[in-house]
């Protein structure tokens, strides 16, 4: 794969390992081990893998490398591990490099099972964890201590999509000598470059746009060659939170048309926002890409100018309002998934972030009223005639 290349060439051919058919299309290694021509060979391969070598599925596989270096090229990383989901990813991204009497500093926004891992299980062994709002740099500089080693943020939060400054959040951090870890999902690959921002490791649930079409679940890790097979390698072969071979293989696939779709997935977004913002049924409508957005601003620079692929609709009537709304719906589907093809639907009130309390909840601005929609390839017009009308039938 060559340097200079564009990111479309890249998403394309980048890592492609052909067999001795020479196949078009990358193919599927379905297996769980690897056989050695001698002893000798077995042992040295237990000593140091080579380039291309391979021991056993948990470990490294010819069709998840693919799919490695292919992401990495497209974020501009030295070197990525992929996962068997994205809350894999982010767990092993926290825990492989957290011990007993660290510190963490992590944004209050974010997806309740990352929550959970902050709150629930890190402590459980030892490590102390700070929340500050993530849009507030003054919190981020007082938060900072000592024993630092870690923060942690939803660069675009979910599902209140707040868009913190990584940039800015990444020097506070590396002046305390601590490591920065972003789950990137909402921002894609495609419109943010978090590791040339300040970012050390990048998190994505490749189950999201990366996929895009609801087919497999998959999630990888990002950051220095000495991190991905220093620090996170020994922890997610020894833990086994690796992604099968067929899984990615998907996220190949997906791959090659992720620039296509997330582009005219924002572009979708950014129509619909416009068209229904002010509607009467809505108490408010959160976009990044709208000029009202607080932090549209740092949209234009950290993210190119493009607000993303989900929009939330804080309807007026609360819960009772917003399921009328759902249920009223004939395009968009209802479930907790995003970045799809397809426009989907959720309550995060009783659904993603369910197991959050009512303080908390508010906190967030997670209203009983929000409805988080992920825009998909649908035709704008016809979306927008659809929430019209679902928006006018939650008010009745």
């Amino acid at each position: 794969m060559s340097e200079t290349w564009n990111s479309r060439t890249k998403l394309v051919h980048g890592g492609t390992r052909r067999s001795q058919y020479n196949e078009v299309s990358e193919a599927i290694f379905l297996t769980q081990g690897f056989v050695y021509e001698s002893a000798e060979q077995a042992e040295a391969r237990f000593i140091e893998t080579g380039p291309d070598e391979f021991i056993y599925a948990r470990y490294g596989n010819p069709t998840v490398a693919m799919f490695e270096e292919r992401i990495a090229a497209l974020e501009g990383a030295e070197d990525a591990f992929a996962t068997a989901s994205g809350m894999a990813a982010v767990s092993g991204a926290l825990t492989s490099v957290l011990k007993a009497g660290d510190h963490v500093v992590s944004a209050k926004a974010l997806f309740g099972s990352c929550l959970y891992i902050l709150e629930n299980i890190l402590t459980r062994f030892g490590v102390e964890v700070t929340f500050v709002d993530g849009t507030d740099l003054d919190q981020w500089r007082a938060a900072m201590r000592p024993d630092t080693k870690a923060v942690f943020f939803e660069s675009m939060s979910n599902p209140t999509l707040e868009v913190i400054d990584i940039r800015s959040v990444a020097e506070i951090a590396h002046s305390a000598g601590a490591l920065v870890i972003v789950d990137n999902v909402f921002s894609t690959p495609v419109f943010s470059r978090a590791i040339e921002q300040g970012a050390d490791v990048v998190v994505y649930s490749a189950t999201k746009h990366i996929d895009g079409q609801g087919r497999a679940l998959g999630g990888v890790v990002l950051g220095t060659k000495d991190f991905i097979r220093g620090t996170l390698e020994p922890y997610m072969k020894h833990t086994g939170g690796s992604l099968s071979p067929f899984n990615a293989w998907v996220m190949l696939k997906g791959l090659e048309t992720i620039d296509l779709r997330v582009n005219a997935q924002a572009d979708n977004a950014l129509q619909i926002a416009g068209a229904l913002d002010g509607h009467a049924a809505l108490e408010r409508i959160i976009y990044p890409g709208l000029k009202g957005h607080a932090q549209n601003a740092l949209v234009q620079t950290q993210l190119g100018g493009k607000g993303g692929t989900v929009l939330s609709l804080d309807l007026k009537g609360g819960k009772a309002a917003a399921f009328k709304f759902l249920n009223a719906m004939t395009i968009p589907v209802i479930s907790n998934n995003l970045g799809d093809a397809k426009s989907i639907a959720t309550h995060p009130a009783t659904t993603t972030h369910q197991r959050l309390s009512d303080e908390l909840k508010a906190e967030l601005g997670i209203t009983p009223g929000l409805v988080r929609f992920s825009v998909g390839l649908e035709d704008a017009g016809d979306l927008i005639a659809d929430l019209t009308a679902a928006l006018e039938a939650s008010q009745a």
